[in-house]
């Protein structure tokens, strides 16, 4: 009987530690940047206790392509108002290194010398295409990087999680609410 081990398939070891190595200094660059650029975490925009002035532009294209059908049509910028309060609201609610990694992830979709390279969005997020942002989200969610398919993942859940645990999200997509006791 031969004496074959076989190889394991899946990422490898060294893998993980230059994905690591990559990650890092990716959000390390775009704190730094961000940082130098006069962009603090400290410093939320009018109105909220997370979410900075420069993360606003960003959601607000990003939400409507989100939740293409969950938003009423004519209340379309009330209703991304609304997801944008929950969504601070559920920012608050995490953990300071979790949410650190958020505002981090923000930022590097928000400067403009990180965002072109990681979103194929070279231009301001106003005037980004319903198109562009659905490319750059795919492309995201079918990356070989794994970091930019948990960044997609954390992006795209955290705007599901703020939309539907309102209850005037519920009537829209049919749900009767939880059950009186």
């Amino acid at each position: 009987m031969p004496d074959t081990i076989a190889a394991p398939t899946g990422i490898h070891r060294r893998q993980i530690l230059k994905l690591g190595l990559f990650g890092t200094a990716v959000l390390a660059t775009a704190g730094g940047i961000a940082s130098l650029g006069g962009c603090s975490a400290d410093s939320p925009a009018r109105g909220f206790q997370q979410l900075r002035e420069s993360d606003l532009p960003m959601l607000r294209r990003v939400i409507p392509v989100v939740l293409v059908d969950a938003l009423p049509a004519g209340q379309r910028t009330d209703a991304v108002d609304g997801v944008l309060l929950a969504l601070d609201n559920n920012l608050n609610r995490l953990s300071p290194s979790l949410n650190r990694q958020v505002l981090q992830l923000f930022d590097l979709l928000t400067l403009g010398v990180t965002r072109g390279a990681v979103t194929g969005i070279w231009g301001s997020w106003e005037n980004a295409s319903d198109e562009a942002v659905k490319a750059f989200l795919k492309r995201w969610e079918s990356s070989s990087f794994t970091l930019l398919q948990q960044g997609q993942n954390a992006l795209t859940n955290l705007i599901l999680l703020s939309c539907y645990s309102s209850p005037a999200s519920w009537p829209q997509c049919g749900y009767p609410g939880p059950p009186r006791i």
